[in-house]
């Protein structure tokens, strides 16, 4: 099963003293908005999100259908088949992903609480271009 692209959502308490220190680090904004309490910085591959405000705890997340510059794949495993093997695996969802082509999310919680998103953010690739 192939999840997509990886990131780690940060809950942050201050978006300005994180992001300074993440850039001592080596990290760039590659998106987001700090007066909205929120950023993306990459460091090569790596990639994280702070958010102040946003989230009660630090997230693991999944990008379907992107590699790690957000580019779009030409083929790749849909939220919504990824759901439906865990759900056969007997997965609980805290929020399951909406029918459909259209991009769409679902959230998971590990064993130790803490919370996946595995977040599409591009249209199911039809079956006939595999």
């Amino acid at each position: 099963m192939q999840l997509g692209n990886f990131s780690v959502c940060l809950t942050v308490k201050d978006i300005a003293v994180s992001k300074q220190f993440y850039e001592t680090l080596g990290f760039v904004i590659v998106a987001g908005d700090e007066t909205q309490k929120w950023l993306v910085l990459k460091n090569g591959t790596a990639r994280i999100g702070l958010f102040q405000g946003m989230f009660d705890k630090n997230m693991l997340t999944f990008n379907p259908g992107w590699d790690e510059n957000k580019q779009e794949l030409k083929t790749f495993m849909d939220v919504r088949d990824i759901q439906n093997q865990l759900k056969k695996a007997h997965i609980k969802f805290d929020q399951e992903a909406v029918e459909g082509n259209e991009p769409t999310h679902f959230m998971i919680t590990d064993p130790d609480g803490n919370p996946i998103l595995v977040d599409q953010h591009v249209k199911r690739v039809s079956q006939d271009t595999l």
